[in-house]
Formats: structure tokens, C-alpha cells, sequence
């Protein structure tokens, strides 16, 4: 088989994204890591066995090690994860995407140390690495070092301004600052470059309702849904406008969808309490 393309856990190439959606309408509630995406497993275990195979014909492989792990990774095993990002490294202790990647999986254990050591060395192998400037953004918001943060994302979005993920981490920032006119700003260039996605729908509604517009908070929610309509935050989003639009009873139906997905979502029970339901 044709040598593994080198592997960084990204929504787009490996099925890992940097969960931030939550944080568009509980902030609080937010871990901010890795999360793994449903794949069919058997696809999972036919792409790990191949991996195994090169690794077997070419055990000095760098990249085919960092691709397994990623592999592995999709699956929630962050151990075995983890051990083939090592291998990759010390056999190219240059891997920038190596670094990031394991350190991801670091976050994703709960090992935050780990993670901003490993984004750090991926930004020392290589400094023009963009997606190794927004995994330390996350970590380092979640961390409440917003100023750290702010400096990471700018970076990134200089080294790659069509950078959709980067934009929306950057309009989290500013919203957990209270800027919302400027998170407004980065999650609409992230929904220009990718409207795919719906967690910058979701966190430009979280921002609208705080600017007072409800009724774009509303069609951001809307346009959240239509992408993804299993976000419980994305629905408490819409009833909490709703709400304030005065559609009570609309309000009330979307409340009790977010509980239908999430029945711990302490907006949707809070809001529910107060209309008297």
C-alpha cells in the first residue's frame, strides 16, 4: 500500500474535532477537547489492520505510526493512541503533527500538562503550523488564559486566514470576554468558509441574544439545527429567543427538545421552571 499521508486530528481529516459547541450557550458546561466522531467500526478495524501491515513491511515509518494512532484515536482507545504518536516521534522528533496530535489525546485523557507541552513542541518543530496554534488557543481558553489564547488564534488565522476553525475558536474568546460584536465578526467568517458546521450557528446565536437581536439569534439557531439537530444547547439557543420574542409556547416545545436530548441541560430546565412547566 501507497506510504500514509502524515495524520492531524482535525474535524475534516481524522474524524476528531475540537469540541467547542457547547460553549455557545453554557459556557461553563464546555470541556473544550477532542471528541471522538461515530464511525462505523469495521471501517475503523479494516483501516487499522493496513496501518498494522505498513507498519509490519516498514517498521521505521514515522507517519504510518502517527496515522494509526489517529485511527485509534477515532475509536476512544487514547492509550494505544497515544503510544503510536510516541513512536512517530521518536522516529521523527520533528513531527510537528505528531506532537499535536498526542497531545490532543492528552486532553482528551484529561492530561492538560501534557497536551500544552506537546502543542508547544509541535509549535517549536514547526512554528508555521497553524492547528497546533488553535489546540493551545483551546486549552489555554478553557484555562481562562483568554490573552494567551487571543495570541495563538491570531497567529493561526495569520499563518492560514481560510481557516474556518480557527475563526470560530477566536469568536469564543471574545465572547467569554464580552465581545460579542467581535465574536459575531469571526463566527460569521467561520460560517462563510464552512457552513457545514453548526456549532458557529449556534455560538453567533449565543452572541446575538447578548447584543439584544433576537430574531438573528433565532435564524442562527434555526440554521444550527438544520445542520445538526441533535444539539441540546442549540435548542435551549432557540427557545431561550423564542422566548424573548415573546413566543412562549414555541419557547416551551424547544426547551423540552433540548431535555429530550440532554435532560441535564440546565438552560432548558431553568427556563422550563420559570414559564411554569
Amino acid at each position: 500500500m501507497s506510504r500514509p499521508a502524515v495524520a492531524a486530528l482535525s474535524a475534516a481529516a481524522l474524524a476528531l474535532a475540537l469540541a467547542a459547541c457547547g460553549e455557545t450557550v453554557n459556557p461553563q458546561r464546555s470541556t473544550n477537547i477532542a471528541e471522538v466522531v461515530n464511525q462505523d467500526p469495521a471501517v475503523t478495524g479494516a483501516n487499522i489492520g493496513s496501518l498494522s501491515e505498513a507498519i509490519r513491511a516498514n517498521p521505521n515509518d514515522a507517519r504510518a505510526y502517527n496515522t494509526r494512532g489517529a485511527a485509534y484515536a477515532r475509536t476512544g482507545n487514547y492509550r494505544k493512541a497515544i503510544d503510536d504518536f510516541n513512536q512517530a516521534i521518536r522516529l521523527d522528533p520533528n513531527d510537528a503533527a505528531a506532537y499535536n496530535n498526542r497531545g490532543l489525546a492528552h486532553r482528551q485523557t484529561g492530561a492538560s500538562q501534557a497536551a500544552a507541552q506537546d502543542f508547544s513542541s509541535a509549535i517549536t518543530a514547526n512554528p508555521n503550523y497553524a492547528p497546533a496554534y488553535i489546540a493551545r488557543a483551546n486549552l489555554r481558553r478553557a484555562q481562562n488564559d483568554l490573552t494567551g489564547a487571543l495570541s495563538d488564534l491570531d497567529n493561526a488565522i495569520r499563518l492560514n486566514p481560510e481557516s474556518a476553525e480557527a475563526r470560530h475558536s477566536r469568536g469564543l474568546v471574545y465572547q467569554r470576554q464580552g465581545s460579542h460584536a467581535q465574536a459575531v465578526q469571526d463566527f460569521s467568517s467561520a460560517v462563510d468558509r464552512n457552513p457545514f458546521v453548526a456549532a458557529p450557528y449556534a455560538a453567533r446565536g449565543q452572541s446575538e441574544l447578548a447584543l439584544g437581536r433576537n430574531d438573528k439569534a433565532l435564524e442562527d439557531f434555526n440554521a444550527a439545527l438544520n445542520v445538526n439537530n441533535k444539539l441540546a444547547d442549540a435548542w435551549a439557543g432557540r427557545g431561550l429567543a423564542q422566548e424573548k420574542l415573546g413566543n412562549v409556547q414555541e419557547a416551551r416545545a424547544s426547551f423540552n427538545s433540548a431535555l429530550g436530548i440532554d435532560p441535564n441541560n440546565e438552560i432548558a430546565r431553568a427556563a422550563l421552571r420559570r414559564l411554569g412547566s
